[in-house]
């Protein structure tokens, strides 16, 4: 009898991408639930496109011009171009960028918190504008770019920053099937399929991007995060310590990012420092240079006599400074992600005021509600395994 057993359907290879066929029109026909902004200008399409493209290829003066000709034509869409430009900058370097370039146009930087420096450009964004998915969405529509994958690579990152795992993974299969050996678009599902907890797909998948190109920092970080989201703690520090390597000595932000992921706070104080100099209105690296400085036994906040912001994270700043107690500051906690930053913080204070146990008890639970990307999942789990914590 088989109407009691469940029958298992396996699409063979010309059935799979059939039905990639017709998600593909599906997908390309709606982009997103929305409407353009009202009043976008008629050319910002193709200028977000250029810009993108112009950074995948490496043309990095050409997508610098691009990107800061939309941050100032885009104003009601900042985010994508200021992320952008960042990311031409990371990889430009730091050394020959004036401080009045790394400041963020008034108004621009509170609207989105971006991801570490260390993580791959397209994930860094926690909130893209959704005129990126606009301008690759109207590209593909066109129909001269469906033969090319950078535009499902592109669209399928924004989709990836703005929370849409899986659309984002339906554009990468389309950008693999034009060619198999993006070793970034790999290292992207990667990302997707680690928001969606497939940890051990995730891995296998960054695993080839790291064989094809196995000198990106970027992609080896990556492969850090899915090797920690499934554990394998001591791989993941293989794979930092390597990126270390990889990443350009004046690249401070970053290597801060993967320092403190380690839980180095001796080799991240320089890094963090001269992070704080490069972007002073960025209130994490003081944030994390308090960290540092607490974890080890270095002078108080107090004594930085630095204003507090009202927003996230000034609460935690002002918890350092003195200003502000563990209950207020879990209080201001709204997310699970400022859950996990609170409680990491509490732990750091705890461990400097000799409350070993009271430590452990914090870490332990960053460790249970913190995504694996955090630079606080890693520090805790570091943490918890020092010798006394």
């Amino acid at each position: 009898m088989l109407k009691n057993q469940a029958l298992k359907f396996v699409p063979t290879a010309p059935v799979w991408e059939a039905v990639l066929d017709v998600w593909r029109r599906v997908v390309d026909r709606l982009g997103m639930p929305v409407a353009p902004p009202p009043g976008s200008a008629s050319g910002w399409e193709a200028l977000y496109v250029r810009a993108h493209e112009s950074l995948r290829v490496g043309a990095l003066d050409t997508a610098a011009e691009l990107f800061a000709e939309l941050l100032s034509a885009d104003s009601a869409n900042p985010a994508a171009a200021l992320q952008g430009r960042r990311a031409v900058r990371d990889l430009l370097g730091w050394g020959g960028v004036s401080l009045g370039e790394l400041l963020p146009r008034p108004g621009t930087e509170s609207m989105v918190r971006r991801g570490m420096p260390d993580r791959h450009f397209a994930v860094r964004s926690r909130g893209m504008s959704v005129a990126e998915i606009l301008a690759y969405t109207k590209v593909l529509r066109a129909g001269h770019a469906k033969r090319r994958p950078h535009a499902y690579f592109g669209r399928g990152n924004a989709y990836l920053a703005s929370g849409r795992p899986k659309l984002a993974l339906l554009d990468y299969a389309f950008a693999l099937r034009l060619d198999p050996n993006l070793a970034n678009v790999l290292a992207l599902r990667g990302e997707a399929l680690v928001v969606l907890g497939r940890h051990d797909k995730a891995l296998a998948e960054l695993d080839r991007a790291v064989r094809i190109e196995p000198a990106n920092a970027e992609i080896t970080g990556s492969r850090a995060i899915a090797r920690l989201a499934l554990g394998r703690l001591e791989e993941a520090d293989i794979d930092w310590r390597r990126q270390l390597e990889l990443l350009p000595g004046d690249n401070a932000p970053a290597r801060a990012s993967v320092l403190l992921r380690l839980a180095d706070y001796a080799a991240a104080l320089p890094a963090l420092e001269a992070a704080r100099r490069a972007e002073p209105a960025d209130p994490y690296w003081r944030l994390y240079h308090y960290t540092a400085l607490a974890r080890l036994d270095r002078a108080p906040a107090q004594a930085d006599g630095a204003a507090v912001p009202s927003e996230w994270p000034g609460p935690l700043l002002a918890l350092h400074a003195g200003r502000s107690s563990p209950g207020e500051v879990l209080t201001r906690a709204d997310n699970t992600s400022r859950h996990a930053e609170a409680l990491f913080q509490l732990g750091v204070l705890a461990a400097s005021a000799g409350a070993p146990g009271q430590a452990r008890q914090h870490w332990t639970k960053v460790v249970e509600i913190a995504a694996p990307e955090m630079i606080e999942h890693a520090a805790a789990r570091h943490e918890l395994r020092r010798p006394g914590e």
